[in-house]
């Protein structure tokens, strides 16, 4: 695959020089913004995304820092603003682009609601349950850094790696720093750093709608992206449900069979056929479940591949490894994953896998082990509620040459916290079956960590949509292979567990969702004449009754986005009427009986 960025864009490359020109002549101060503006509007009367990041990726070449380019880069997309070409593009659910789109339309709306909120009587519990929310959009920020970034690389257009992430870091940082404020009580300072949440996240989704988006679109094939599926729905989504389809598509690959003999016909053809057959079958090409039992000779023992890939999914440890060419070659897979990763990242220079501030302490950890000055490096951090140690190891073979770096991450919380001794056999889920006999008298809906996670969705279904909002490793429960086999097994202990709560933490969760259920029941008593409930889906209302689409915005200035033909194509798939309620400061049931009022009116004109 061609590893410059315009052998995948059409693209006019002498309209290309001269936006970089301009640039660089911007960048070094020889012109300033508003004589910058002019030369623009002189040269140029529309320019795409993908030409814009093209000439993004060209300024890298004439040798300018990262550090200068991000600096400058809110002025440059600026300068260009008026004549870069909003497109926009009709995509299947599923499509890793129109899920990112998706989730920025949420977020945008969930902005909005803390924008009112803020103007309101000041509630902690609010502003928890809205920050709780909003952090949710890291599993955004991941998801694009670890699949889309990579795909990007591998076609020459490292700028979003080198430069975005930046950005992306000031927006976590600047929504972490919230929430300490606001559980430290803090509430005049967190009032006043809101200004700064909301501007850097709106930013953040701008300059991807905007730029980074439309040339994905563009360099990305359809079959590229379909194969990002799969790591998408492993980092997880941002207040979205998990979607549907736009999975790669399967193609059965034609096999020779162990033993298989050629018909004779053609003799010298036949004879080549089953060499080629004897061939494969001994060295295990073409035969997968073969591959698994395979034994190998390691250093100290015999192992199946089956055992040596389980024993790294069982460690209580998270590892990766990079070789003597900086190339991500290999990460475990982890349930307990103390940072998001997915296949993505393998193949990756691993300069391309940090946030510029990082780099350069990375490549210094690098060198020291290349030189021999150094073995191992070791950090440690506190991130939310949780310590994480971190170590990276010298790999160097019988001869002393350096091979890689082998970095281990453990979150080393509960070991920190141990104290004494214990040196008598006890079970943690004896422990765990007291504690739960507690939990389960005060549980208003008879739920304790014993509890199986089928069995509560049998009683309340909506707990399956709902669990994903609580963490990204609850996706799995929308997977109809996946959840056959957890609704049978899966305890209350088991699931809070994989998503970093406590089993009282996660009951209280899901009690919460279920009371909140019910007085929506309670809410909207009596059945809709025209069939309404807060699950009904926001373009299939307006399907059905086109003028409720100008009605809206009548109700709430919020409802403006359905005007928008962009913003109304995902709102139109998503957004059900209780979101669109919360949007507009609704109960679900005023909003519904607004509608049907509205409906009526036209019926009786």
């Amino acid at each position: 695959m061609g590893k410059d960025m315009k052998d995948h864009l059409d693209i006019d490359l002498a309209m290309i020089e001269k936006m970089t020109e301009i640039k660089r002549d911007y960048i070094e101060g020889k012109t300033d913004y508003e004589t910058t503006k002019a030369l623009i509007k002189q040269n140029f009367t529309r320019i795409t995304p993908a030409e814009f990041a093209y000439s993004e990726q060209k300024i890298k070449d004439l040798g300018f820092d990262d550090n200068t380019v991000h600096d400058k880069m809110n002025d440059v997309l600026g300068l260009f603003d008026d004549i870069i070409v909003r497109e926009t593009a009709d995509l299947p659910e599923g499509h890793p682009i129109n899920t990112y789109l998706m989730e920025n339309f949420v977020v945008k709306g969930l902005i909005a609601e803390m924008k009112e909120e803020a103007e309101k009587k000041f509630i902690k519990n609010r502003w928890l349950e809205l920050y709780d929310e909003l952090y949710k959009f890291n599993i955004h920020l991941s998801r694009k850094q670890h699949q889309l970034f990579s795909m990007l690389e591998r076609k020459g257009f490292d700028r979003p790696s080198r430069i975005m992430w930046s950005f992306d870091n000031a927006v976590r940082d600047s929504i972490s720093k919230a929430r300490k404020l606001l559980n430290e009580d803090k509430i005049d300072e967190f009032m006043e750093h809101q200004k700064l949440v909301w501007e850097l996240t709106l930013d953040i989704m701008n300059k991807e709608e905007e730029v980074l988006y439309p040339t994905s679109l563009k360099m990305i094939t359809e079959e590229e992206f379909r194969g990002m599926r799969p790591g998408d729905d492993e980092i997880g989504y941002c207040l979205i449900d998990k979607p549907e389809g736009f999975y790669p598509e399967i193609k059965e690959e034609p096999r020779i069979p162990e033993n298989t003999e050629i018909p004779s016909g053609n003799q010298s053809q036949a004879g080549f056929m089953n060499d080629l057959a004897s061939l494969l079958s001994k060295y295990n090409m073409g035969n997968e479940a073969k591959k698994e039992n395979e034994v190998f000779d390691v250093k100290q023992g015999k192992l199946t591949l089956e055992q040596i890939n389980l024993i790294y999914k069982h460690m209580p440890v998270d590892l990766s490894f990079v070789d003597e060419n900086e190339i991500v070659k290999f990460y475990t897979d982890t349930k307990h994953r103390v940072f998001p990763r997915s296949a993505g990242v393998i193949g990756r220079d691993v300069k391309n896998c940090h946030p510029r501030e990082s780099v350069s302490t990375v490549m210094q950890i690098i060198d020291a082990f290349r030189k021999g000055e150094q073995e191992e490096a070791e950090f440690w951090l506190e991130t939310n509620g949780k310590f994480i140690y971190i170590t990276y190891t010298a790999v160097r073979d019988e001869n002393g040459k350096f091979k890689g770096v082998l970095e281990m991450m453990q979150d080393v919380t509960r070991i920190r916290s141990l104290t004494g001794e214990r040196r008598l056999l006890m079970w943690e889920n004896s422990a765990k079956n007291s504690e739960g006999k507690e939990e389960e008298s005060k549980s208003e809906y008879g739920l304790n960590e014993n509890s199986v996670i089928g069995d509560i969705i049998d009683k309340y279904p909506y707990i399956k949509e709902f669990m994903p909002t609580l963490a990204p490793e609850y996706t799995k429960l929308l997977d109809p292979v996946q959840y056959m086999i957890m609704s049978k097994v899966a305890t209350l202990d088991m699931i809070a567990e994989r998503g970093g709560f406590t089993v009282p933490e996660l009951i209280g969760k899901i009690e919460e969702r279920i009371k909140r259920e019910e007085n929506k029941t309670e809410d909207i008593s009596g059945e809709s004449a025209y069939g309404l409930t807060s699950d009904s889906i926001i373009g299939n209302i307006i399907d059905k009754y086109p003028y409720i689409k100008e009605f809206m915005p009548t109700l709430s200035p919020v409802y403006n986005r359905l005007l928008n033909p962009v913003q109304y194509m995902i709102m139109s798939k998503v957004a059900t009427l209780d979101m669109i309620a919360a949007r507009g400061g609704f109960e679900v049931a005023d909003l519904i009986k607004k509608i049907e009022d509205k409906i009526k009116e036209e019926e009786n004109k």
